[in-house]
């Protein structure tokens, strides 16, 4: 089924205030923050959103469902975003807009050279820019007529989506604490604790990804991560 055809033949047309009324938005991202700021985003605009979190429950969705607009984060925990970027840019009928989504340095590069039409950094905070930069990129009989300068607005996601998030990392961490989950964690942990302004958090992960990209020891780098995670967790229970 296509969400965008036949959102089109029962919604009302796009309008200066809701700019996105009537586009089905897919965002394969794997942090709950970062997709409640984009819900909220999506919500504002007027679009419906759909999510998944890892590269095999979208390609699931897209069996079904082809949305108007897909946004792919570019580290996903069973592979890279610019996986699935390339098969859809190739795939006939194309989805509209394909963009990647990161907060790492290099992801963008990768992301448009993998097919994605443009690129969105994280953190996401900015309405106006997040609607302007996927306008840009609709078909021109998608867009509203008469688009108007848009009131910004600063998007704040619900904090305890980012527990979620700990709670997930936790999980991955538990288990078999080989090179792989260390790099995915690290990487998981460095956006989503940018997105939360949660800068101790993101400085240990950020140094235990580089660690592990030198070669050096990590198992305290590891185990002061894995504590700090479980102190936020634990911070649960005062909310």
């Amino acid at each position: 089924m296509d969400d965008s055809g036949l959102l089109a033949t029962t919604t009302a047309a796009p309008t200066a205030t809701r700019p996105l009324l009537g586009q089905t938005i897919l965002v394969v991202e794997d942090s709950r923050y970062a997709c409640d700021a984009i819900r909220l985003m999506c919500l504002h605009s007027g679009a419906r959103i759909r999510r998944a979190d890892c590269l095999k429950s979208a390609r699931r969705h897209l069996q079904i469902y082809r949305p108007s607009v897909i946004l792919v984060d570019m580290g996903l925990p069973d592979g890279s975003g610019a996986e699935l970027i390339a098969e859809l840019a190739e795939a006939t009928p194309r989805i509209s807009v394909i963009m990647g989504l990161s907060g790492d340095d290099g992801s963008e590069d990768m992301a448009l050279a993998a097919g994605a039409d443009g690129f969105l950094s994280k953190p996401l905070k900015s309405m106006s820019h997040f609607q302007k930069s996927i306008l840009e990129r609709l078909p021109e009989d998608r867009r509203p007529s008469g688009l108007h300068a848009v009131r910004d607005e600063i998007i704040r996601p619900d904090p305890l989506a980012y527990q979620d998030d700990m709670a997930h990392i936790a999980d991955v961490l538990a288990g078999p604490n080989d090179h792989r989950t260390l790099d995915y964690a690290a990487q998981f942990l460095h956006g989503v604790a940018r997105e939360a302004n949660d800068r101790p958090l993101a400085e240990a992960a950020r140094k235990l990804a580089l660690s592990r990209a030198n070669g050096t020891p990590i198992m305290a780098q590891a185990a002061q991560v894995a504590g700090m995670v479980q102190n936020r967790l634990e911070q649960r229970e005062a909310i």
